[in-house]
């Protein structure tokens, strides 16, 4: 039941009040609520004159006004209202909110964040280190990630807490799986993926541990667990190749020649690449290309130059490949698909490797554009932001007028081609 009377709330809630109710609840949620202050208001039309003058009791002539709200307040007390200001706020719109509370709480609740924190570090086994302090210090600057409540963000990094307590406590005996830690930690094996909140809290600890750059990309986290004697996942994502013929006579050198010469593709993990000694003869030329359908059809032609697929994008796993063959002295040519996201990732990989084009100018693009109108295959329309090619400024305009995208499909007769041909 509303506390106004029906008259009242209908007189209260005209558009002659509407800016006076909406200046009065922004002051009052911003003081803590309390009728004290004042409200100053400008340019006021003749109903807002005529009805703030009846509500205050008081002839009002001017266009500005200044209103008291502890007089407005006693007013509406004594009136057919006969409530007070807040109360009769709260009757008119939604209830208020004391802002200046609401601030306070959030500001206790993150402060509770950091020393729960600090409780946990001093209750550890790593209180007699020095670098705890230091993490302790770097994660406060840092924050909460946006959408991390105080309350989630507590067990995170109680959990943080003890993971590294784990890893970087009392010794302990073993290896232990990246997923069986944070099995152990969080209850799900996915608990310290990559990318999550609490995987960087634990390998910002373990890099001040160990006095080490935190590292900015996948290799390096890896890296960077097996300091600790933590295993991440290194056989679940794998980089296709075909031709590869190491030098070495481990079994793993000798199976990988073993498939070239059968004309096999290889499937390599990144465990594979851990123990792999990849040593080709300087300057070998290795072909790059973006889809396995290319790896395939090499692999059906028996073809005799070596290749490595990025199966799109390009994951982690295919970097490291190249950089330890480019590290050997190899050479790159790549290919990829005839889109605005197939000239990126070629712009990627000819700028990390120095790689030249391998049938990707605009004469080419032009030259299967033409070939595949002339034998009717359907056109694939060319969607997106067009992307300069670092190797040739007449593809990206080549593109962008004919507004045809090629996938490397296109191109498989001619790339299986020059990948018969002896190096």
């Amino acid at each position: 039941m509303s506390g106004l009377p029906a008259a009242t709330r209908d007189w209260l809630t005209g558009p002659g009040l509407t800016r006076l109710w909406e200046g009065v609840r922004k002051r009052l949620e911003s003081n803590g609520v309390q009728a004290t202050g004042s409200l100053r208001l400008t340019a006021m039309n003749a109903q807002e004159r005529n009805d703030l003058s009846l509500l205050l009791g008081k002839p009002l002539t001017g266009p500005t006004v200044t209103v008291r709200l502890d007089m407005l307040d006693a007013r509406l007390r004594a009136s057919a209202a006969g409530l007070g200001l807040r109360q009769t706020l709260e009757e008119l719109g939604p209830p208020l909110t004391d802002r200046r509370a609401a601030r306070a709480d959030v500001a206790a609740r993150r402060e509770q964040v950091w020393s729960s924190l600090a409780m946990s570090l001093d209750a550890s086994p790593l209180a007699a280190q020095e670098w705890p302090r230091r993490w302790y210090d770097l994660l406060r600057r840092a924050g909460v990630p946006r959408g991390v409540s105080p309350e989630a963000a507590i067990g995170t990094l109680q959990q943080a807490v003890h993971v590294l307590t784990t890893l970087l406590g009392p010794p302990r005996d073993g290896v232990l799986g990246r997923g069986e830690l944070a099995a152990m930690a969080t209850g799900s094996a996915h608990g310290l993926d990559d990318g999550t909140w609490l995987a960087r809290l634990v390998q910002r600890g373990v890099a001040l541990a160990h006095g080490t750059e935190f590292p900015d990309d996948a290799a390096g986290r890896r890296a960077l667990w097996r300091q600790v004697a933590v295993t991440p996942d290194e056989v679940s994502s794998t980089v296709l190749t075909y031709g590869l013929r190491p030098d070495g006579e481990g079994w793993r050198e000798r199976a990988l020649r073993e498939r070239a010469e059968h004309h096999a593709e290889a499937h390599l993990t990144p465990r594979d690449l851990h123990t792999l000694r990849l040593q080709l003869p300087t300057g070998t030329l290795i072909r790059i290309c973006e889809n396995p359908r290319v790896v395939e059809a090499a692999a059906d032609a028996a073809c005799a130059q070596p290749l490595v697929c990025t199966s799109g994008s390009a994951a982690t796993v295919v970097f490291t490949l190249l950089d330890a063959l480019a590290a050997t002295g190899c050479r790159f040519a790549y290919h990829g698909d005839f889109d605005w996201p197939g000239v990126a990732l070629a712009n990627r990989v000819i700028r990390r490797y120095e790689a030249v084009s391998w049938r990707m100018r605009a004469a080419d693009y032009e030259h299967l554009a033409a070939r595949s109108q002339a034998e009717g295959i359907p056109q694939l329309a060319l969607d997106g932001s067009p992307v300069s090619a670092d190797w040739d400024p007449d593809l990206a305009p080549a593109m962008t007028a004919l507004g045809i995208a090629l996938h490397e499909e296109a191109t498989l007769d001619l790339l299986v081609a020059d990948l018969s041909r002896q190096a």
